[in-house]
Order: C-alpha cells, then sequence, then structure tokens
C-alpha cells in the first residue's frame, strides 16, 4: 500500500481517478433525479398588477391617494 500520492503507481493513480469518476456521476445522478418530480408544463406566469398608491405614516393612519 502506498501511503503517499508521490511514491503512488499508476495504478495506484487510476484506482483515484475512477474512484473519483465514480463520485462525480453519482452526485450528477442524484442532483437529477431529485429535479425529475417537478412538472414544468404546469407553472404559469402569475401578473400582480399595481392598485392604488397608499402612504403609510408613522401614526398608522393610511391615505389613499
Amino acid at each position: 500500500m502506498n501511503h503517499s500520492i508521490h511514491s503512488a503507481d499508476k495504478a495506484t493513480h487510476l484506482k483515484i481517478v475512477v474512484v473519483a469518476l465514480v463520485a462525480g456521476i453519482a452526485v450528477a445522478a442524484l442532483g437529477i433525479s431529485a429535479r425529475t418530480n417537478a412538472d414544468f408544463s404546469s407553472q404559469t406566469a402569475h401578473v400582480v398588477k399595481a392598485g392604488k398608491p397608499v402612504v403609510v405614516t408613522s401614526s398608522d393612519i393610511s391615505k389613499v391617494q
């Protein structure tokens, strides 16, 4: 067993690359599968229209102009 990355042989480097690649694929698959439940076709734009302007004072009395 190699205890240093500097003295490791090619097989050890290959194992590190393979483990990192498998972990990256697992994280990507988890992220993709977490969003598959969302239904993008049912999303609608909510329009908010402005009403009449209101001014609120520190005396808690609102005045509509």
